[in-house]
């Protein structure tokens, strides 16, 4: 089991009725959406070094970046409008 350590964090109230709605775990919920955005900050903070040490990304880079990720190489999907 992971080590904890209580905290007390201040929320708007109008966030925390919203939690209340979605979960009845609200240190799991923060736990979770604070894991997110610590690796949010980290894949931005390498993909930075990447950039300084390499240069921008290209076109061709980003679109098969885009392909991994989201299972196509086009935008929105590869859906077209009709």
């Amino acid at each position: 089991m992971a080590t904890t350590t209580r905290i007390t964090v201040t929320l708007p109230t109008e966030q925390v009725a919203e939690l209340k709605k979605l979960t009845d775990n609200i240190s799991g919920y923060v736990a979770e959406a604070v894991a997110r955005q610590i690796r949010h900050q980290l894949l931005g903070e390498e993909l930075r070094q990447y950039e300084e040490e390499h240069g921008a990304f290209t076109e061709e880079e980003l679109a098969v970046a885009h392909a991994r990720i989201f299972g196509s190489s086009e935008p929105g999907g590869g859906a077209t409008a009709a």
